[in-house]
């Protein structure tokens, strides 16, 4: 699918990960011609591209929609700290109350995942390896551990990273019999399922999207959606309402991209303030609220240099 998409000389890329401008960049380099830019929606993603643009392999400009504000602070916290604890009850159908949930990554969605596993009333365990993450989740009224030690008492696993291997053979063979693991970051490496399928030395389909492994110790987890996002392997992903402020956030970043074609020096573009303001003021009014605004006399008081 990614290859038929890129198959009809493209000029604006609209990713999600970064495969679209990885294959690009490797399979599709006679398409490049055509591209004028491109947003990316993810965390992941713009990971990928700041490594691109580090390395000057990046041939092309790339919005970083995920950065604006009226993305990562919505879509992120509330879309997928919402949706994934709707696949997670939808598949399991266990009550989450009194359970402990550890939290892999304070992000943005990391803070949505844990906000909502605390208002269905478990207790929360957040690892990092950021101190001012891992600051905040503390003061968020979250407990804060590394993983090898908080896998001793997750019931539950949710990972939200975008990296790899944040959950390894080592962690597993520290868990409790019957724990959950999911995985809402990006790809199915946050949790190692290429070792756990090694090591483990039974499999049994539970349910549909559950997929239990036998340890060598005997113990058994239960992994939901092979390790895939969990959001949307075993539910159905964010609520259109959340997710019009990032589809408005892309399309007036590709006009952008149009409209200053040729003129941007630079491979990574912060999304343009006046962008994201234009979405806010727009989602604001659709729901019916408005906000004051500051006086001729509280301008000047705020840009003088005189107080």
């Amino acid at each position: 699918h990614i290859s038929e998409t890129l198959s009809h000389q493209a000029n604006i890329i609209i990713d999600d990960g970064g495969d679209l401008v990885h294959m690009l960049h490797t399979t599709k380099k006679d398409q490049l011609p055509y591209v004028i830019g491109g947003c990316e929606e993810t965390t992941t993603g713009i990971i990928r591209l700041r490594a691109m643009a580090a390395a000057d392999q990046l041939a092309f400009p790339m919005v970083m929609v995920n950065d604006a504000d009226c993305k990562h602070l919505f879509d992120n916290r509330y879309g997928t700290g919402q949706s994934v604890w709707d696949g997670i009850n939808r598949t399991t159908n266990l009550i989450v109350a009194g359970k402990i949930v550890v939290v892999a990554g304070y992000g943005w969605c990391g803070k949505g995942v844990s906000m909502r596993a605390k208002a269905l009333g478990a207790r929360v365990i957040v690892t990092e390896i950021d101190p001012i993450k891992a600051i905040e989740a503390v003061m968020d009224g979250f407990e804060v551990m590394p993983m090898k030690e908080a896998a001793k008492y997750g019931d539950f696993f949710v990972t939200v990273t975008g990296c790899a291997g944040v959950i390894d053979e080592e962690d597993f063979m520290e868990m409790k019999d019957g724990a959950i693991l999911c995985n809402a970051g990006h790809f199915d490496v946050e949790i190692d399922m290429k070792r756990l399928r090694e090591i483990a030395t039974g499999t049994e389909e539970m349910r549909n999207n559950i997929m239990g492994y036998t340890l060598p110790n005997g113990v058994r987890i239960y992994i939901l959606a092979e390790g895939r996002l969990v959001n949307l392997a075993a539910g159905d992903g964010h609520p259109a309402e959340i997710m019009d402020m990032s589809f408005a956030i892309q399309a007036l970043s590709a006009k952008y991209l149009v409209e200053n074609e040729g003129k941007l020096n630079e491979k990574l573009i912060v999304v343009p303030r006046e962008v994201d303001m234009e979405v806010a003021k727009r989602k604001l009014r659709f729901l019916g609220k408005e906000i004051d605004e500051l006086t001729p006399f509280q301008k000047e008081y705020l840009n003088s240099s005189s107080l």
